[in-house]
């Protein structure tokens, strides 16, 4: 009988291993309004984003007077989704010259915020302060070829798989063109983890998809891979952005797109691997695709490259809280947007 039991056991065991591999899929449920707050949000270059506390988050600034973050205090009502509130402290900074700062990420253990520089490749730690640590992510040498203004747009963490995830914006020099309306190419981009000791863990190959528009003239047509979240299971949301800029500008937009992979069910590669298009690639899982544009009746757009998880509702469903770099509120006719997604199976 109690070999019997053990057999039970031990099926039962591997039937529930099996299970906590293959997580239930991430679900759609709804998209809110972009909502801005002009009277307690200053115009600014607001590139990356991580929940600290509460309704505390970090936020960075890729064009901010001096190197550093701020802390926006976020308020998100937990039925609706809606934010009710957002309001701003001013940049903590360590008085050294800002890093083109694209990302953002919190680690509780230490207290501490690491941000990604996209001018220097460098992911460097900050007490919450400002001041540097002196610790930062050894960053394989692959990523310092970078193209400029294509490299360091994506940094997450997360506190129970004890990982960093990380990429370049746009395709490594060796790894081949960027993407673009004309050349309707796809960028294959590499994904990098690190473990808690800041040293790099495993690489992924990410394939984005062909770029939506069709054009020949326009002035500016890019595709990149610029957030990441971090889950718990060890999966990743992807945010996918493509930007669509025509001279006179009233018809740009921007399309955007979020997939969930799963490294665990991946092939490491590494930093000698030649990406091709027999790479193993992650494998995607399409949640939702949006456009913001400009015209003369319209000013919605919005370039959002920033992404964290926002509070869960009351009903378990979970936020995915975004928010959008205006350049400045460029032309005066951008806005500092925020975004909520809200999604069930996280």
């Amino acid at each position: 009988m109690k070999k019997h039991l053990l057999i039970l056991l031990s099926f039962t065991a591997l039937v529930l291993s099996g299970c906590a591999q293959d997580p239930k899929p991430i679900e759609f449920v709804r998209e809110l309004p972009q909502q801005a707050f002009p009277e307690t949000v200053v115009a600014g270059n607001y590139s990356g984003i991580t929940h600290v506390k509460g309704n505390q988050y970090a936020i960075a600034n890729d064009k901010s007077p001096q190197s550093g973050f701020y802390f926006f205090y976020i308020d998100i009502d937990s039925i609706s989704g809606e934010i009710t509130s957002v309001r701003m402290d001013s940049l903590l900074t360590n008085g050294q010259p800002n890093r083109d700062e694209e990302a953002i990420a919190y680690v509780p253990s230490s207290n501490t915020l690491f941000v990604a520089g996209e001018a220097d490749h460098r992911i460097v730690e900050y007490n919450l302060d400002g001041s540097l640590t002196g610790r930062e992510l050894n960053i394989p040498e692959i990523y310092k070829t970078a193209r400029r203004n294509l490299s360091f747009e994506a940094l997450a963490y997360n506190a129970k798989t004890q990982k960093f995830w990380t990429s370049s914006e746009g395709p490594l020099p060796c790894d081949g063109d960027v993407a673009s309306s004309k050349n309707l190419i796809q960028n294959k981009i590499r994904i990098q983890s690190f473990n808690k000791d800041l040293q790099p863990d495993k690489q992924y190959a990410y394939l984005m998809d062909v770029p939506v528009a069709r054009d020949t003239v326009t002035t500016n047509s890019q595709t990149g891979l610029s957030s990441i979240i971090a889950l718990d299971d060890g999966r990743l949301i992807v945010l996918e952005r493509e930007l669509f800029f025509v001279k006179e500008y009233f018809g740009s937009y921007f399309n955007e797109k979020i997939y969930v992979v799963n490294p665990k069910k991946g092939t490491p590669i590494t930093s000698e691997t030649q990406l091709t298009d027999e790479t193993p690639y992650l494998e995607k899982e399409f949640l939702y695709e949006w456009r913001t544009d400009v015209s003369v009746l319209s000013y919605e757009l919005a370039n959002y490259e920033a992404m964290c998880l926002g509070p869960r509702l009351a009903n378990g469903d979970q936020t995915i809280l975004m928010v959008c770099d205006s350049q400045n509120q460029y032309l005066g006719l951008l806005k500092d947007w925020f975004k909520v997604l809200i999604v069930r199976g996280i």
